[in-house]
């Protein structure tokens, strides 16, 4: 039986503290789809805390709209407007954790759910990047080859950081492909037209 993981505020609590720092739709999905892709994994490897990884997915990037500027400190801002609205020591040190290769200050990923934070939370802006240029627009029939040669052509999505990628697949123990398999089957799970296909 794992610990059981108080984020010190609930999902509805998160949600209105991303919005009020977030105004630009593509950061609030941002936050959403790694809180799915949380979910997904805690589902496998924490499902008792599952709706503390949603959250940590959440607000991962709650200060990054406003603070862009300061990489640096990205996620230092966030501490504050965290524990000002009572959440937890254990969410504000999750959500730093993925910050860790910019600023040596903050906690590296040392739980599970902190190192697949750390490997999934660009990943899937790759992801979501291809998928939008692909006929189907979905992630449905997106695979681990057309990833893969994403993943290489450094000029696409070049704010992706593929070094952060592979730090935290290796992190986990897992080989890239694993990462890339597992990740795109998280985001199938949650996909909008996921019942669609599923028809078909």
């Amino acid at each position: 039986m794992s610990e059981k993981l108080s984020a010190g505020m609930t999902r509805d609590e998160a949600f209105a503290l991303l919005t009020a720092h977030n105004r630009d739709p593509f950061h609030i999905e941002h936050g959403e789809t790694v809180e799915q892709t949380m979910r997904y994994f805690a589902r496998e490897f924490d499902s008792e805390n599952e709706e503390f990884w949603g959250i940590v997915g959440l607000l991962h990037d709650l200060d990054w709209e406003e603070h862009d500027d300061d990489p640096k400190n990205h996620t230092v801002y966030a501490a504050e407007l965290i524990e000002e609205q009572g959440g937890s020591p254990e969410l504000i040190r999750a959500i730093q954790s993925h910050n860790a290769d910019y600023n040596d200050a903050l906690p590296k990923p040392e739980l599970q759910m902190e190192k697949i934070l750390f490997a999934t939370e660009e990943l899937t802006g790759l992801i979501g990047a291809a998928v939008v240029m692909r006929p189907s627009k979905s992630v449905m029939d997106f695979n681990v080859k057309s990833l893969k040669k994403k993943f290489k052509d450094k000029r696409f999505a070049a704010g992706v950081s593929r070094d952060v990628i592979r730090e935290g697949a290796a992190a986990l123990g897992w080989e890239l492909d694993e990462l890339f398999d597992r990740t795109i089957k998280a985001m199938q799970s949650f996909a909008p037209d996921r019942d669609t296909f599923q028809a078909e």
